[in-house]
């Protein structure tokens, strides 16, 4: 299995954008988890995919401003990475919608004015904001076990008192099963 650091990731990236310019095609992706992280330089450590978890509407005259969680990658991103998988002999899979629930999952309120966006050639590359990542990463860790990397990640990000707060609010409206809240908690205050 190949895995990749933050300058293998940005050229991975960069390629996907030179083949969408090849192509004269255009695509916006908002990345997360640890591809995502390591860009932001938040930690430096090696990850084996790129989690997409939204696509922006392309603009002709800037960033995209609306994004939506997708079922699956457009065509054109999954046609241009099993390219780059098949030219560099890296997994199909190192580029994935992740977290998805089939185009269900519902992003933080305000999720797309905080994307910090780059163009890349044909792909606009989103990395979504710090506050969400503490909310997705606090979500993952109440879901795994405290060793877990989304732990890590949570702690790699150190949120404030104030960003756990608003986070964990997030959270519980995602999850309201039985026991989820105290486990919550736990999370919050390990």
């Amino acid at each position: 299995m190949k895995d990749f650091d933050r300058g293998e990731i940005r050229n991975l990236l960069s390629r996907l954008g030179e083949l969408l310019e090849a192509q004269r095609t255009r695509a916006a992706l908002v990345i997360v988890g640890g591809a995502a992280l390591n860009l932001m330089q938040v930690v430096s450590r090696r990850t084996v995919d790129v989690d997409v978890l939204a696509v922006g509407t392309v603009r002709l005259d800037g960033p995209p401003v609306a994004v939506e969680v997708p079922e699956r990658l457009p065509p054109e991103i999954l046609a241009a990475a099993a390219r780059l998988s098949r030219d560099l002999g890296i997994p199909a899979d190192w580029i994935k919608a992740v977290v998805t629930a089939g185009g269900t999952f519902t992003l933080p309120p305000g999720f797309a004015e905080r994307v910090q966006w780059e163009r890349l050639g044909g792909l606009w590359l989103g990395v979504a904001g710090r506050w969400d990542l503490i909310a997705l990463k606090l979500h993952a860790a109440v879901d795994t076990d405290v060793r877990s990397r989304h732990f890590t990640y949570l702690l790699a990000l150190a949120p404030t008192t104030g960003e756990l707060d608003t986070a964990a609010e997030w959270v519980r409206s995602r999850d309201a099963g039985p026991g989820f809240s105290a486990l919550l908690d736990q999370v919050i205050q390990h």
